[in-house]
């Protein structure tokens, strides 16, 4: 990664577009019924938590976060989307804005981030396969793809239940 040419910004409405294109690339159009995405639909994410990624005044990632709610109990978060370009995947790219993301999300009171994601990938981060039947999603789930990252100790132990978006 050259840092003197990249950044991590806060979403705009601007950066839309070339951030749902890469989703389509990344995920493909698949992605709208997959559970996480269901959770998601017609909520916004946290707009402090939405970050992008840039390298040389070009959009190249970024990373949302939902609020969510677990068996009713708020302050925990969806991530999610992760995308980056596939032209600069591998780079440190996603590592960042996952870093950013968690650093962001844990100065603003929040004690716990879900996911549906690859434990390679995110277990370098801290994060953790949920329990098997703690934490339910309402759809199918890989249950090895269910990971949780404590931002406050003890965070994932209090939490048990539905994962649901949280009404703003």
């Amino acid at each position: 990664m050259h840092a003197a040419n990249f950044q991590v910004r806060v979403e705009t409405e601007q950066d839309a577009a070339v951030l749902s294109q890469l989703s389509a690339q990344a995920f493909g159009p698949g992605r709208f019924g997959r559970t996480a995405y269901r959770i998601r639909e017609g909520v916004a994410p946290v707009s402090s938590l939405a970050l992008t990624a840039w390298l040389d005044d070009r959009l190249v990632g970024g990373i949302r976060f939902t609020a969510v709610t677990i068996g009713g109990e708020g302050s925990a978060l969806l991530l999610g989307p992760l995308v980056v370009d596939p032209v600069h995947k591998d780079k440190g790219y996603g590592k960042a804005l996952v870093a950013e993301g968690l650093a962001c999300a844990r100065a603003q009171g929040f004690r716990l981030v879900v996911l549906v994601g690859d434990m390679p990938y995110y277990g370098r981060f801290g994060f953790v396969p949920v329990p098997p039947g703690q934490i339910r999603l309402p759809g199918p789930v890989d249950p090895a793809r269910l990971l949780a990252l404590d931002l406050v100790a003890g965070a994932l132990s209090n939490a048990v239940g539905l994962v649901q978006a949280k009404a703003a």
